[in-house]
């Protein structure tokens, strides 16, 4: 075995695992059942997934100009996914859009200052409201 055969197995081991990582990635957001559960689904093993097709198709290419595009494409990957997710979380926080019953901790209510609300009348709001139950105007 020569150095290019070790890199071709590197390279589609880094492909397959990164093309795994994106369908389970795929499967949580259709299986998953509130907004939080999916947002996760959708940022921490799809980042992931990305980052060793990255690597793997930088192992292929070996130019300064591929590998320096893809280098950039993982770093802009890595600094919007986690400010996304960040940020629909919240707007589905306060709109809420979540199942309560699923928390283990509910952060955000107690900084805010005021009681996590039961999660029958999460779902009876979410249930009513035409577009989803905005009760906070922040």
């Amino acid at each position: 075995m020569n150095v290019t055969a070790v890199l071709d197995a590197v390279a589609g081991a880094c492909l397959l695992g990164g093309a795994l990582l994106s369908l389970a990635a795929g499967v949580g957001l259709l299986r998953f059942p509130d907004l939080l559960s999916r947002m996760h689904a959708a940022t921490k093993p799809q980042v992931l997934g990305l980052l060793l097709i990255l690597a793997g198709t930088a192992i292929r290419l070996a130019t300064v100009v591929d590998i320096t595009t893809l280098v950039l494409v993982g770093v802009f990957q890595l600094v919007t996914a986690p400010v996304a997710a960040h940020m629909v979380g919240r707007t589905g926080y306060r709109a809420g859009l979540f199942r309560r019953d699923l928390l283990l901790v509910d952060e955000l209510a107690d900084a805010r200052g005021r009681p996590a609300a039961p999660a029958q009348e999460v779902r009876a709001r979410g249930a009513s409201a035409p577009g989803g139950s905005r009760t906070d105007p922040e």
